[in-house]
């Protein structure tokens, strides 16, 4: 169940380069580091990015929903900055309930140092605790580096539409959706009671 996952939490890993880090859930006093975070963010990084996580109002709502059903976000901290953050997205119903949505981002300055890997790694485990059978991602073309690290970790390349998107600035790029089929735990999903 969800519940035991989020009982792990904070957590302590190590970073490629030998950093520790810490991943945890958010609390409501991060907004403000949360805020300053999506602001250093390039703009190519950010085109599936909500437009309330800039002003802090869908923050507000992850933090006021203290069972993370319906969005899990985890926060990964170097030295108390926040340098990545990930969040998986879950319907409570219809025809793609199964199906979880993953999204992370990373601080510039972060880049390589094994926080998208440790992420997703925690994304899948949540996910399959979940009793979601799917997870998907969409990213654009240009994020070659968090696509790797997705392949990685068993998502594969679902979609690719070339110039199918644009940015604020009207200019175009590719959109990619990428999955990864999960096996969940036969516990998570009621068999057997």
């Amino acid at each position: 169940m969800l519940e035991e996952i989020l009982e792990e939490y904070p957590k302590r890993i190590e970073l490629k380069d030998g950093s520790p880090c810490s991943i945890r859930l958010p609390q409501a006093t991060d907004e403000a580091m949360f805020c300053a975070f999506h602001r250093v963010l390039p703009e190519r990084e950010q085109l599936f990015v909500h437009n309330q996580i800039r002003d802090g109002s869908l923050f507000r709502q992850w933090t006021a929903d203290t069972s993370f059903e319906s969005n899990l976000p985890l926060l990964a901290l170097v030295d108390g900055q926040l340098t990545a953050m990930a969040i998986l997205r879950q319907r409570p119903g219809g025809w793609k309930r199964h199906i979880g949505r993953v999204s992370f981002l990373t601080h510039p300055d972060y880049h390589g140092k094994g926080l998208i890997d440790a992420l997703l790694d925690e994304m899948v485990t949540a996910a399959r605790h979940s009793g979601l059978i799917k997870l998907e991602s969409e990213l654009n073309g240009e994020r070659a580096s968090a696509i790797e690290s997705m392949v990685a970790a068993g998502f594969e390349e679902l979609v690719r539409l070339p110039n199918y998107v644009q940015d604020m600035q009207a200019e175009s790029h590719d959109y990619v959706l990428m999955g990864i089929h999960l096996i969940p735990d036969y516990e998570d999903l009621g068999v057997g009671d």
